[in-house]
């Protein structure tokens, strides 16, 4: 009995130095981190059609451009997200790849929307605009906040020892988000004032 318990003992404290206790802590984490990333996501979704609704109600615009939100945001909800994701970079990708369009999308109907002043001067519309905006700046933080996790977390799954752990309990590194048009944003922007003069 006593040898059993001291090679438990003995195996306890073995894991606990071996960083099996922090690969715990911070799966837990990107998994909690990744749950506010998806509810955002989801608040965003369940908020694109009452502001295509007010669009629909208040102009009578570029029907292409609502029809493309709809599309959008029909193809984001589309994917079926599950803890497995996170080990997925393929899967992930495509989920990520969805709210990007859906995003897209989103601006564009924005963009095109400050040209109508009936609009600009609806309340339901300027309210609404004011929360997906909220829920944008909401999803960027849940986002940071997964990026964080998943950095400390992947960290340790490439790390000496406690890559050895990783491998004999199965954690793989996890994604991350990434940007999708990095060699576009990196390009300087060209600035040109010669418009401007009179």
């Amino acid at each position: 009995m006593k040898r059993r318990l001291l090679a438990l003992f003995t195996a306890a404290l073995l894991l606990t130095g071996c960083g099996y206790n922090d690969f715990q802590r911070l799966d837990e984490q990107s998994k909690a981190a990744w749950s506010e990333v998806l509810n955002q996501y989801q608040r965003r979704a369940d908020l694109v059609p009452n502001i295509v609704a007010t669009v629909k109600g208040e102009a009578s615009f570029e029907q292409d451009t609502l029809t493309k939100v709809i599309e959008a945001r029909a193809k984001a909800t589309s994917i079926q997200v599950t803890p497995a994701t996170l080990n997925d970079p393929a899967a992930f990708a495509k989920f990520q790849a969805a709210q990007g369009e859906l995003s897209s999308a989103l601006s564009r109907l924005m963009v095109v929307a400050e040209r109508y002043p009936t609009l600009q001067a609806n309340q339901g519309f300027r309210d609404l605009r004011v929360t997906l905006e909220g829920t944008e700046n909401r999803i960027t933080v849940a986002r940071n906040r997964y990026i964080q996790t998943v950095q400390e977390y992947n960290v340790l799954a490439r790390s000496f020892p406690t890559n050895l752990t990783a491998m004999a309990f199965s954690y793989p590194p996890k994604p991350t988000f990434s940007v999708q048009n990095e060699a576009q944003i990196t390009a300087p922007p060209a600035v040109d004032f010669s418009t401007s003069k009179p």
